[in-house]
């Protein structure tokens, strides 16, 4: 496969993201998604609040949700990991069915089609695991065929009533 087949286009997963009632997106932007965040941003239906930190993302759309918002979190893996504490009060504990977009910064392109557990890098191979450790509920986006999978993490979220992670592999493309 070469590189753009996991390059996932911006537009599909706001489609999917979109499919799923999400009216909120907080966020620290992240390099990985950028091309997603233009579009949740220029999306009238959708409200985007940049945050200064993954901590303030997660309890802003805590607060979204209990308003009786839709909301959803875009951050980066390395974002992620900086946020463990909050993100157990907030999507464990609490027991708030926030869907986080975590985007793969540093995974290298010799990685892509491969387990990420098998990156060289520690802020992406570890992701995955940590989640697990958790008890957070982790569904991997590496190509289009994927998509069904942000569907299954909304439904799992509400249904366990916890948070769950979707992990972009790879940057989005513009289209």
């Amino acid at each position: 496969m070469a590189i753009t087949d996991y390059a996932i286009p911006a537009s599909a997963l706001h489609d999917a993201y979109r499919a799923q009632g999400v009216n909120a997106v907080t966020t620290v932007p992240d390099f990985v998604q950028f091309a997603l965040h233009d579009a949740m941003k220029s999306d009238e239906d959708v409200r985007y609040i940049e945050c200064s930190a993954e901590n303030q993302a997660l309890t802003t759309a805590m607060g979204l949700y209990v308003g009786g918002m839709s909301p959803m979190v875009m951050m980066q893996n390395q974002g992620l990991l900086n946020c463990l504490n909050t993100l157990r009060s907030v999507g464990l504990d609490a027991g708030i069915p926030l869907v986080l977009s975590v985007g793969a910064f540093g995974r290298e392109f010799a990685n892509l089609g491969q387990p990420i557990t098998e990156s060289r890098r520690a802020c992406v191979n570890l992701v995955e695991p940590v989640m697990a450790a958790m008890g957070i509920p982790f569904f991997h986006l590496e190509t289009t065929q994927d998509l069904p999978k942000v569907a299954e993490a909304f439904a799992t979220a509400k249904q366990q009533q916890r948070a769950a992670v979707v992990h972009i592999g790879h940057y989005p493309s513009w289209t």
